[in-house]
């Protein structure tokens, strides 16, 4: 997928079954330091290729982050080796740390991981997967669905307004 050799990413968009599914790995993961975050890089527009997933490095393992349509979103484990060339319109590379966002996370420890819901009034859908949270020692980043694509916010936990959102622990 996307010329990244060994991606195959799997879609969740409920957040208990994707809490589910990783909760074992993000539980080994708490303690640990960010050692860098990983963003897929157009070279000819010279910026962030948000389709692209985030790959958080925590030293012997990695979790790659992507979100895709309204309100799917993929973690994978250790599928992306960051020294292979990405196989895509010969212009895409990866970057260490390019936003302010990852770099304040650089270093710092793991205390939770959350997947966040939007709560809504649509009886048709009336939670939409909106990200995947981090809080670290002094930090927050989270991963989110940017309509088809990934976000990256960095605003901190107390500024999120709390009746429009749900959080589903992980770890």
């Amino acid at each position: 997928m996307l010329g990244i050799a060994g991606y195959e990413p799997e879609w969740h968009h409920d957040a208990e079954a994707l809490a589910a599914v990783h909760r074992h790995r993000f539980v080994r993961l708490i303690g640990r330091k960010l050692r860098s975050g990983w963003l897929m890089w157009d070279m000819a527009e010279r910026g962030w290729f948000a389709d692209g997933p985030v790959v958080l490095h925590f030293g012997s393992t990695q979790v790659e982050i992507t979100h895709r349509k309204f309100d799917e979103c993929a973690i994978t484990w250790d599928q992306i080796d960051l020294n292979v060339p990405i196989d895509w319109y010969e212009h895409f590379d990866w970057r260490a740390d390019p936003t302010a966002a990852l770099r304040n996370a650089r270093g710092r420890p793991l205390r939770a991981v959350n997947i966040i819901e939007l709560i809504t009034v649509a009886q048709w859908r009336p939670r939409i997967l909106h990200g995947v949270e981090f809080l670290f020692e002094g930090a927050r980043l989270a991963v989110y669905n940017a309509m088809d694509e990934n976000g990256l916010t960095d605003v901190p936990e107390v500024d999120l307004p709390v009746h429009n959102w749900r959080r589903v622990h992980v770890a």
